[in-house]
């Protein structure tokens, strides 16, 4: 018994690393297809695909009225994310930043992580909090893909704010969906029907992949559970750590392995996208289903670590536009302290 969940263990554990390999690669490959930078990629696509655990997981737990969990899935992964993803992959290659990483996505990071402090100050995020939250999270991604050209590389947080409060993405929105209904799928295939330049296989290396990462975070934290169990351990502490980290598990695979490959754009996209991600679209649509309560552990003590971690992070990337490995080696001291605060409050 115990040497079929050691071998499931180790099975999940290769499904997540290969996976991200191949993760990693394919969504490269698609950014240069498409002309999109490796960046924005890694905010966008790469970011929703590592978080479908958090996804599903929060959206099965609101449908169960399980507030608690879908706060401390966001907010815990979050931190980790920062603390320990980007610590980790920060010590084992230093990273590259940009200016857009500070003024336009970070920005918008921290904006979401204050916004749903603020919306959390009556002990709940409403249904027209949440749908507001979605509604953010369909505007940064049309920003990110149909306005480059136009603001001539000034993409910031400003502007931002602008295009949302005009309602630009609808209309966006709406070309593309007319736009797709005229063409069908001419843009897609070349002349003898087959798909241009093998974008086809790509996005279903993109999907298998995604797959396999999804399906290894799943029986490494429930293999991870067995065993932790087993040796006696609380389950306050299995809850509080394994499975708040296990579902970041695809981030901080994908995160390492595309900063060990030299996609450092990637890396770090993913996670500040996955953040961005994380509070706009997984707690806007759990949100939806129905409105979540806000205990107070989390509204005057992990949302506010969350904000604080964000802030060092804006530093550490404007601080000669790199992440270097002593700033790592910083975050991931500050995960580390956080742990015991929040065992003592539990």
């Amino acid at each position: 018994m115990v040497t079929t969940n050691f071998l499931i263990l180790l099975l999940g554990l290769v499904f997540l690393v290969k996976g991200s390999d191949y993760f990693v690669k394919s969504a490269s490959t698609i950014a240069k297809k498409l002309g999109v930078s490796e960046f924005v990629i890694g905010l966008t696509l790469v970011a929703v695909g590592t978080s479908i655990p958090e996804l599903a997981s929060s959206i099965v737990a609101s449908i169960q009225h399980a507030s608690g969990i879908v706060v401390g899935n966001v907010v815990g992964s979050n931190i980790v994310n920062i603390g320990l993803i980007v610590g980790l992959a920060a010590i084992l290659s230093p990273m590259k930043t940009e200016v857009e990483m500070l003024k336009r996505d970070g920005y918008i990071m921290l904006f979401s992580a204050v916004l749903f402090f603020v919306f959390a100050l009556n002990g709940e995020l409403s249904i027209i909090e949440s749908g507001l939250f979605v509604l953010l999270y369909i505007a940064y991604v049309f920003f990110l893909f149909e306005e480059a050209e136009k603001y001539e590389g000034k993409l910031h947080f400003k502007e931002f704010i602008i295009y949302f409060f005009k309602f630009k993405y609808i209309n966006s929105a709406k070309q593309k969906i007319n736009g797709s209904n005229r063409n069908g799928n001419s843009d897609s295939e070349d002349g003898n029907g087959r798909p241009e330049g093998g974008f086809a296989k790509d996005i279903l290396t993109l999907v298998l992949s995604c797959a396999a990462i999804v399906i290894g975070a799943r029986y490494f934290v429930n293999e991870s559970i067995f065993f932790a169990e087993l040796l006696g351990i609380p389950d306050t502490l299995i809850g509080t750590t394994l499975v708040a980290v296990g579902t970041s598990l695809p981030e901080l695979v994908v995160t390492v392995s595309a900063a060990r490959q030299g996609y450092g754009s990637i890396a770090l996209g993913n996670i500040i996208g996955s953040n961005i991600t994380n509070i706009f679209l997984i707690l806007g649509l759990s949100g939806l289903l129905y409105p979540i309560n806000v205990a107070e552990v989390s509204l005057f003590f992990t949302t506010p670590v969350m904000i604080v971690i964000s802030l060092i992070l804006l530093i550490f990337i404007s601080t000669g536009w790199e992440i270097k490995r002593w700033e790592g080696v910083a975050l991931m001291v500050f995960y580390a302290a956080f742990l015991p605060v929040l065992f003592s409050m539990s």
